[in-house]
């Protein structure tokens, strides 16, 4: 009997003209910030033209660039195809891990804004930190960071720092789209 686990063919982006092999396994932590972050968009974008979608489908930006992003929100309905999106997602999540940091911090970050990719968002478990980069002429701009503080270290700033941590993020696709931060970071 054939394990259905290989039966289906690897999962790989282009990156630049060369092959890259995705990881078969993402860890746990990964795959509970993207089911909080799918459900929070597709939650808020149910009645709205723009579609949510979560880690495996295709993106084609151009001939050398197919990527596979976790998470993205796509507004424009006509890049949408049978097979893949065909063309920049309006939003863009990638969440880190150590065999992709390099390139969705590098390679993969500037085509995502050369292709016009309004947002772009880099996730680190780790930190429990949200990078939010924002398109500006062609380039991706650090808008701002958010960082899921543990009690106990909140508990050791000072009121003014605490009053400064940002627990929500403004997403720029719509005035009225928050995400909570701690939500994204729920049970981990």
């Amino acid at each position: 009997m054939e394990n259905a686990a290989f039966s289906e063919p690897p999962m790989m982006e282009l990156i630049e003209g060369k092959v890259f092999m995705m990881s078969p396994r993402p860890r746990p932590s990964h795959n509970i910030i993207l089911s909080h972050l799918t459900r929070i968009f597709e939650n808020y974008l149910w009645d709205k033209p723009c579609i949510v979608f979560s880690d495996g489908v295709d993106v084609y930006l151009d001939e050398q660039n197919h990527y596979i992003p976790d998470v993205m929100i796509v507004c424009n309905r006509d890049i949408i195809k049978q097979d893949a999106i065909y063309g920049a997602p309006d939003l863009v999540v990638a969440v880190l891990s150590p065999t992709t940091a390099k390139n969705d911090r590098s390679t993969k970050m500037r085509h995502y804004a050369a292709a016009g990719v309004k947002e772009y968002w880099i996730i680190s478990p780790l930190s429990r930190s949200i990078e939010v980069y924002l398109l500006h002429d062609g380039t991706f701009e650090l808008d701002d960071i958010y960082t899921d503080y543990p009690d106990w270290d909140l508990a050791r700033m000072t009121d003014e720092e605490r009053a400064a941590v940002k627990t929500q993020i403004k997403v720029s696709l719509y005035d009225d789209l928050y995400v909570n931060v701690a939500d994204v970071f729920h049970k981990l």
